[in-house]
């Protein structure tokens, strides 16, 4: 029989698809670039521009300052002050959306019986936008008429938000955690369900407990979803929390939860400082940029892909 590739089990040449219109790939992704463009790569432009330049409240006169704004801000006492507010709060949001969900996640995976309605309660506050949940829980904590006031009253715990720093915090983390949770929720089940249940079951099989499968099994597997919803949740605190901020404490009392992204739209559009506004935004994207990269760097390393 003469040489050359069988038939019947095919060439041994590789076959690769091939485009010969050399415009289409540029039209598949020139929406994207059109969006990235219009909606990152020019606002993050001016605002670079707008930050190295002071000009009054009324637009009427404009001078190259230089870096004058963000000497500044790293001046201003008030300023450091909202930066170490930031941090508490994203870490406390991050944390307790990540863990919550985790839990119901883990619960909603063992439920059979009216598993899709429990599924469907808990994915409904995400639908739910910031400002609104803002408001939903000022409703329920606020201190002349809320409901859950009057129980904390009842067993003897003065609450009012307005006054006491440490509550005002403590009610916007939960606020904002609270509408994440779903977000996660819906990850955290889809890798669990993803997970092989036959892993679980010869774990089992070999004596471990429910903790320790989770522990050795079930989180490890996790982990890359777990590193999303880390990263998603920082830029998540970090920038999508000023609706509930502004409805429910307005960053007081006393800036107890004056966070970075409330603090750029007080100085910009409140007291008209729209270079040193733009300034604040520059420091933020640079935080949450070096933030992103340190994740990526270092937490990923612990990640089991």
């Amino acid at each position: 029989m003469a040489g050359g590739p069988h038939p019947l089990l095919g060439s041994s040449v590789e076959k690769r698809v091939t485009f010969n219109n050399r415009v289409l790939p540029y039209l598949l992704v020139a929406p994207q670039i059109a969006v990235t463009l219009v909606f990152f790569i020019w606002p993050a432009s001016q605002a670079v521009f707008q930050s190295v330049l002071i000009q009054d409240a009324f637009g009427l006169s404009t001078r190259f300052a230089w870096f004058d704004n963000f000497i500044y801000l790293f001046d201003n006492a008030e300023y450091l002050q909202s930066m170490k507010v930031t941090a508490v709060f994203s870490i406390a949001v991050a944390l307790l959306a990540l863990v919550s969900a985790l839990f119901l996640a883990v619960q909603a995976d063992r439920v059979i019986k009216g598993a899709t309605t429990y599924k469907t309660l808990l994915i409904w506050p995400y639908a739910v936008a910031p400002a609104v949940a803002g408001v939903l829980f000022l409703f329920l904590f606020n201190p002349n008429v809320g409901l859950l006031v009057y129980a904390l009253r009842a067993v003897g715990y003065g609450w009012n938000h307005a006054l006491n720093g440490d509550q005002a915090m403590g009610l916007v983390i939960v606020a904002a955690a609270w509408r994440q949770i779903s977000y996660n929720f819906l990850f955290f089940l889809a890798g669990l369900q993803a997970i092989p249940k036959s892993l679980i079951e010869a774990a089992a099989i070999d004596g471990a407990g429910s903790v320790r499968r989770f522990w050795t099994i079930v989180f490890p597997l996790l982990t890359p979803t777990s590193f999303f919803l880390l990263v998603m949740n920082i830029v998540y605190a970090f920038f999508e929390t000023f609706g509930i901020i502004h409805q429910v404490t307005k960053g007081g009392p006393a800036g107890s939860t004056n966070i970075l992204v409330y603090n750029v739209f007080r100085d910009g559009f409140l007291g008209l400082d729209l270079g040193g506004s733009a300034a604040q935004s520059v420091v933020l994207m640079v935080i949450v940029i070096s933030l992103t990269v340190i994740q990526f760097r270092y937490i990923e390393r612990r990640v089991n892909y």
